[in-house]
């Protein structure tokens, strides 16, 4: 319901007149959320063809006491989150003064003077006034200033839990990397080993005569090799030690203590099922939500800057004097725009251009969320197949490998196919390895991509306390 803008000079005084007495409705679009542009279903793959209701103890799935620590760790102390708290803070802040725009207001002051001639103690004269003013929402100027700040509390608060939702996956997915590290670091460690007692066996028999130099120097390239690969894993477990002190906050000492235990070599969550309807996903993605909020809140401002254009009506009164006398007034008073070179009505233009880019976001937004699910499931499950068949590879090439080293003891075949079989097993090894570290990953991912825990009904964010400089 919409006030005539219309206002020609007889209408005037009967259109103030109806709004002071009964109000009228907020001028500009009353926001309707829009459907999501979603599929019906998921194209790609559904783990497991199941549902689950409630994501929010999604992490205690992969019973490890150590990540559980990082991740607790991670919240209490995370400048990001810290960040978005200040956010919700600000944002609340222009709320309340959005609000207080629709309320009246009343100022006082005081003042005494002394006046006198030379020689005398002068005579003292109080003065005191109060000022109150209010102007009346009649076009909906404050009510739709305060629907648009409220949204922004919302779109704030959303755009916390996203970051907390980020932040605990990136946690994850750096501690899931740093144990798939360390399983890696450990088949280049026994690939070491194996070529150091390859070199060993091989000098002894060149010392006997009983086999020739290029095959002693084959043997020390490869376990020169070896430690060069052992070397650069470790150097990259170290880094991803360092990015998670980083995230957590975490003196570095006190992280390793923490990740020298850990429950099982590379955390494994159990089954997790997605709803088969997108739409349900979609509302658990916080961005998603943020974008809507904001979506609300570039509406209400188209009607905040249609009604700069109307009218405006404050009533007002002064009440003042001194001990002897008073004196006091009151009436309305009537602001009317009567040129403004195009400047209101540029004003209304650029509120319905932010509008349709906050609408242009919010469907990006939507399909990069359906994308990130879609994307999430087909790795999982492309994974998931290619693990089995890896683990197979990896245990046939040991046991080639294993079968030509007798061979080569016995002196029926060649160190270089020794050293070639020895290579076939370690790739397969490190693919296995890097298969087993990524299927959790993907588990993660899909975490994220689901908008993780959060759900429409979590309690309003309560933020710490913050040090202002």
């Amino acid at each position: 319901m919409f006030c005539a803008p219309i206002l020609s000079r007889p209408r005037l005084g009967t259109l103030l007149a109806t709004g002071m007495l009964a109000g009228c409705g907020a001028v500009g679009p009353d926001y309707t959320p829009p459907p999501a542009p979603a599929p019906v279903q998921w194209h790609a793959p559904v783990p497991h063809d199941g549902s689950v209701a409630a994501l929010d103890a999604w992490w205690q799935r992969f019973d490890d006491p150590a990540l559980g620590l990082l991740l607790r760790q991670a919240e209490q102390d995370s400048p990001t989150l810290e960040s978005a708290a200040a956010r919700i803070d600000a944002a609340r802040a222009t709320l309340a003064s959005a609000r207080a725009g629709g309320r009246p207001s009343v100022t006082g002051q005081y003042a005494a003077t002394r006046a006198g001639e030379k020689g005398s103690s002068g005579q003292v004269t109080r003065t005191a006034s109060l000022d109150a003013s209010w102007e009346l929402d009649l076009f909906g100027k404050v009510r739709r200033s305060t629907q648009a700040a409220q949204a922004r509390v919302q779109a704030r608060q959303d755009d916390w839990h996203d970051a907390r939702i980020s932040l605990a996956a990136e946690v994850a997915d750096t501690y899931v990397q740093y144990r798939g590290c360390l399983l890696l670091a450990d088949a280049y460690g026994q690939e070491l080993e194996s070529t150091r007692r390859t070199l060993r066996a091989t000098a002894a028999l060149v010392r006997a005569g009983l086999d020739s130099a290029a095959d002693e120097a084959l043997a020390r390239a490869s376990a020169a090799s070896a430690a060069s690969s052992l070397l650069g894993q470790t150097q990259d477990c170290e880094l991803l030690v360092k990015t998670l002190t980083q995230l957590t906050g975490l003196a570095e000492l006190a992280l390793r203590a923490a990740l020298a235990h850990p429950a099982s070599p590379l955390p494994r969550p159990a089954a997790l099922a997605v709803p088969a309807l997108p739409a349900d996903v979609l509302r658990q993605r916080p961005d998603v939500a943020a974008l809507e909020r904001e979506l609300a809140a570039a509406s209400a401002e188209i009607g905040v800057a249609q009604a700069a254009l109307l009218p405006s009506v404050s009533l007002g009164g002064t009440l003042s004097g001194t001990p002897s006398l008073t004196s006091w007034s009151f009436g309305p008073s009537l602001s009317l725009p009567l040129f403004d070179g195009g400047s209101g009505r540029a004003g209304v233009d650029s509120a319905r251009a932010s509008f349709f880019v906050a609408s242009a976001a919010w469907r990006s937004g939507v399909r990069q969320a359906v994308a990130d699910v879609e994307q999430a499931l087909v790795r999982l499950d492309g994974t998931q197949r290619r693990e089995a068949q890896a683990r197979e590879s990896a245990l046939q090439y040991q046991r080639y490998f294993l079968a030509t080293e007798a061979e080569w003891r016995a002196g029926t075949q060649s160190l270089l196919t020794l050293e070639d079989a020895r290579r076939q097993s370690l790739d397969a090894q490190v693919t296995l390895a890097a298969l087993e570290r990524d299927h959790v990953r993907y588990w993660i991912a899909l975490y994220k991509a689901i908008g993780g825990g959060w759900q429409d009904d979590t309690p309003a964010i309560r933020s710490a306390p913050l040090s202002r400089p």
